[in-house]
C-alpha cells in the first residue's frame, strides 16, 4: 500500500496521452514527474490531491502538478462513471511551453499546477465539451485543441486551490505510514465506528503519534477524516433516494439531527436541499 512512482507511456507521435482508465476497486495512492489533467462523472466521490482530501459531486476537473501524490479519483465508486485523464510528456512545458511567449497564461498555469487547481462552473463544461472532441487518431489536430484547453484554465478565475503550499512528493518520500492502510480501514469502518486506536495499532504507532502524523499529512483529524468519508457515501445515499434517516444509520451515525447538522457544515446544505437540488 506504500505510495507508488507510477511510469507512464506515451505512444511515438504525441506529446501527451488521452485515456480513460477504470481503477475503482483499487487504492493508487501515486505520482509521476508528468503533470496530469483529470475529469471524472460520479455521483459522488474522494479527491485527495497531495495534502487535500474532500469530496466531489457530479463531476471533477482537476489539473495535477509534477510529483504531487494524489488518488485514483474513481477509488471505491460503487456507482456508474466515466473519466477522462490527460498526461503529458515531461519536456512538455520546457519543450513546448517556455520558449513561445504567446502560452505565457498556459506557463502561469502550469507552475500553479504544484498546489492542485480543481475548476468548476462555465470553466469545467467548456473545457470538457472540447477534451471530448479531442481526437488522438489526428495528432496535430488533437495537440491544438489541448493547447486551447489549457488556455482556457489558464485563463480561468473558476479555481480552487487545493493546496496552500508545493505538495510534490519529496515531503512524503520518507513515510513509513501506509495512506492506504488507513484508507481501507475507513472504508471497512466508517458505517459502524472506527477506532483511533486500532488503526494507530495496525500502522505501528501510539495513538497520540498516530494523530500527529495524520494531521501532519492530510491538515485534518482522523474523526474529521471519518465524517468527510461518511458524507461522500452519505451524498451518494441520498441521490438514491433514500431519506435522511436512513442514510444517517447506514453511515453509522446514531442521531439524525447531529447527521443533519454535520452534514450541512461539511456539504454546505442540509441533505433534504442536497437531494432537491441534484434530482430536481
Amino acid at each position: 500500500m506504500k505510495i507508488r512512482k507510477e511510469k507512464i507511456e506515451i505512444q511515438p507521435g504525441h506529446s501527451f496521452k488521452l485515456f480513460s482508465p477504470s481503477m475503482r476497486k483499487n487504492f493508487y495512492w501515486h505520482f509521476h514527474p508528468e503533470i496530469e489533467l483529470v475529469y471524472v462523472e460520479a455521483v459522488s466521490g474522494i479527491r485527495h490531491v497531495g495534502r487535500h482530501i474532500s469530496g466531489y459531486t457530479g463531476s471533477d476537473l482537476v489539473l495535477i502538478g509534477p510529483n504531487v501524490p494524489h488518488l485514483n479519483f474513481d477509488y471505491g465508486l460503487e456507482t456508474e462513471y466515466k473519466q477522462i485523464v490527460v498526461q503529458l510528456k515531461v519536456d512538455f512545458l520546457e519543450a513546448l511551453i517556455l520558449p513561445t511567449a504567446e502560452f505565457g497564461e498556459i506557463r502561469a498555469l502550469f507552475e500553479r499546477s504544484h498546489k492542485g487547481l480543481a475548476f468548476y462552473g462555465d470553466t469545467k463544461e467548456k473545457v470538457v465539451k472540447r477534451l471530448k472532441e479531442v481526437d488522438m487518431e489526428h495528432p496535430f489536430d488533437a495537440l491544438l485543441g489541448l493547447l486551447e484547453i489549457f488556455q482556457l484554465l489558464g485563463r480561468s478565475g473558476e479555481v480552487e486551490v487545493l493546496n496552500e503550499g508545493d505538495t510534490g512528493v519529496k515531503w512524503l518520500l520518507n513515510d513509513k505510514v501506509r495512506m492506504g492502510t488507513i484508507y481501507d480501514y475507513v472504508h471497512e469502518n466508517y458505517d459502524k465506528e472506527p477506532d483511533v486506536n486500532e488503526i494507530a495499532a495496525r500502522v505501528h504507532l501510539g495513538t497520540a503519534a498516530f494523530c500527529r502524523y495524520f494531521k501532519r499529512q492530510t491538515k485534518m483529524t482522523f474523526t474529521d477524516f471519518v465524517n468527510q468519508y461518511r458524507m461522500s457515501n452519505a451524498k451518494n445515499l441520498l441521490l438514491q433516494g433514500k431519506s435522511a434517516g436512513e442514510v444517517c444509520y447506514e453511515v453509522g451515525f446514531e442521531s439524525v439531527s447531529y447527521f443533519n447538522r454535520l452534514f450541512k457544515r461539511v456539504v454546505g446544505v442540509t441533505p433534504a436541499v442536497f437531494r432537491r437540488g441534484y434530482n430536481g
